[in-house]
């Protein structure tokens, strides 16, 4: 009996060592898989329907931001030299010139002292409000479209914030339809439905940097129209205690 037994312990303890083995293998192959990773297109994907209009309003928000950031750009520009060329056309009295002069130009600054200019033998108060409505349908082209990212910037985390509601609804509406409730049914869903908070909450935060960036140029160019507007008043009021 006893030698039964020696023979069967070395049998014993290669079963155990090659359970120990085995084990310590699958441990290790678990250990070294990696984890399912998800691209930046499938993540929005998982956000739901919602993720149409914040796709769309996404689409809207970079389009104004471009166009007016261009058109403001090039409304702001004015050249260094402008008003002293405007300065030696006027007081040669060649109106001709310097009409051509503000056409060269083609700035807010230019058309407003152009229409200065063909009101020209009017009394200068009358000159300094037609420059000023002329000034001021300026200022509506310049601030055109800015609204629609301050109402984007309102909307957008809204959206969001709708789409993860939903979701959440849809989550504990599958949770009442099982047995038991499981931490990676919440979870993974909940996960899913913050998607569309994150992505409102971007294009919230774009737009609104968006919207007083945009608008802080715009200031700067109305006071460089007040400052022109200015200098050529006073331009035309020097000429005329000259031809006075």
């Amino acid at each position: 009996m006893l030698h039964q037994l020696l023979l069967q312990v070395p049998a014993t303890v290669a079963t155990m060592t090659t359970a120990v083995v085995d084990t310590a293998k699958a441990a290790a192959q678990s250990g070294s898989a990696q984890p399912d990773k998800m691209s930046l297109l499938e993540l929005i994907m998982k956000g739901g329907v919602i993720m149409i209009p914040l796709g769309i309003l996404s689409l809207i928000t970079v389009f104004v931001i471009i166009e007016r950031y261009l058109f403001i750009k090039k409304a702001s520009r004015s050249g260094k030299n402008f008003l002293n060329s405007m300065r030696d056309v006027m007081n040669s009295n060649n109106l001709e010139a310097a009409k051509a002069l503000c056409k060269s130009a083609d700035n807010p600054q230019a058309r407003m002292i152009s229409k200065g200019i063909s009101k020209i033998g009017m009394p200068l108060k009358d000159i300094e409000n037609s420059m000023e409505n002329a000034g001021r349908i300026e200022v509506y082209a310049l601030e055109k479209n800015l609204n629609i990212l301050a109402i984007i910037a309102g909307i957008a985390p809204m959206f969001g914030f709708i789409g993860t509601i939903l979701g959440v609804i849809k989550i504990f509406y599958n949770i009442s339809l099982q047995d038991h409730i499981s931490l990676g049914l919440i979870a993974g869903g909940l996960y899913e439905k913050m998607i569309t908070s994150a992505t409102g909450l971007s294009i919230g935060i774009l737009s609104f940097i968006a919207y007083h960036w945009l608008s802080i140029m715009v200031t700067k160019t109305i006071q460089k129209m007040e400052i022109v507007s200015v200098d050529f008043m006073d331009m035309l009021y020097e000429n005329q205690k000259k031809n006075a």
